[in-house]
């Protein structure tokens, strides 16, 4: 059975909360780039206002993986949920909820429910460490980002 994680982590934004929501929902093909991944692509979908398909193309140790996911847009909560579609994190589910901190600054909080297929195991080390580890590379990603955006809407 593949093993499931859950962990959170929250990234403070320079920006009031609309702009960092618009800023971080404007998807772009550049996206990778930003992250600090400097071979992935990225393509867009857009179903209806609400509702986008995302397809990344990045490569690993193991050589080239893609992933589809559904992103699901809820501009009036200022939240988003990203669901995996195919790749090898399949169903994986991601909850973005960016709040208001003061008039000129915001919080991302990022909680994720990641499923791992490669690792069979329901030790709750492995599972620890695999939460551990997914915990830092996305808040380093999501570090990368609250930069670039501070810098492109001139805070």
């Amino acid at each position: 059975m593949p093993l499931s994680v859950r962990y959170h982590f929250s990234q403070h934004f320079v920006v009031p909360a609309r702009k960092a929501f618009n800023w971080c929902t404007d998807f772009d093909p550049k996206d990778y780039v930003l992250m600090g991944e400097k071979d992935g692509k990225r393509h867009i979908t857009h179903i209806t206002n609400s509702a986008i398909i995302l397809k990344d193309i990045f490569y690993s140790a193991l050589g080239q993986v893609e992933k589809q996911k559904l992103v699901q847009l809820y501009p009036d909560q200022l939240s988003w949920v990203s669901t995996h579609l195919t790749g090898p994190n399949k169903y994986s589910q991601f909850l973005y909820v960016i709040s208001p901190k003061g008039k000129d600054a915001s919080i991302l909080s990022f909680t994720a429910s990641h499923i791992d297929y490669e690792k069979k195991t329901s030790d709750k080390a492995d599972a620890k460490l695999l939460a551990y580890t997914l915990r830092t590379d996305d808040a380093k990603a999501w570090k990368l980002l609250a930069k670039a955006m501070a810098k492109e809407l001139g805070k």
